[in-house]
């Protein structure tokens, strides 16, 4: 016989044994009041609510690529060998190919 799911079980309680247990999650939470939070422990917390990816640059734009298949199976190989992501392969290979500008100087 198959062993039922904690839904299943559930499910299966009679209406007052499910009233019983949902009343726990009624409760209000109260959580013991801390210390304030020191100054780096304040950055690490607003590090961590940010969410997605870190900009790099201006930002990333997303795009449709055709590529030759096999192509595109070298390219995955090399990327995975080098331990990066397949986008940060094409970034590595446009700026190769791509003329260097010159950099401003900060002085100015």
């Amino acid at each position: 016989m198959k062993k039922m799911s904690a839904i299943d079980a559930f499910i299966a309680l009679p209406d007052e044994e499910k009233e019983r247990q949902c009343k726990e999650y009624d409760k209000e939470f109260f959580f013991e009041r801390g210390r304030p939070l020191t100054p780096a422990q304040r950055t690490l917390w607003e590090r961590a609510k940010r969410r997605g990816r870190p900009t790099v640059g201006q930002g990333a734009k997303v795009i449709s690529l055709s590529v030759e298949r096999q192509l595109l199976k070298e390219a995955d190989a090399q990327a995975k060998a080098l331990g990066i992501s397949r986008a940060e392969l094409m970034a590595r290979g446009l700026r190769a190919i791509l003329p260097r500008k010159p950099r401003k100087s900060k002085a100015a």
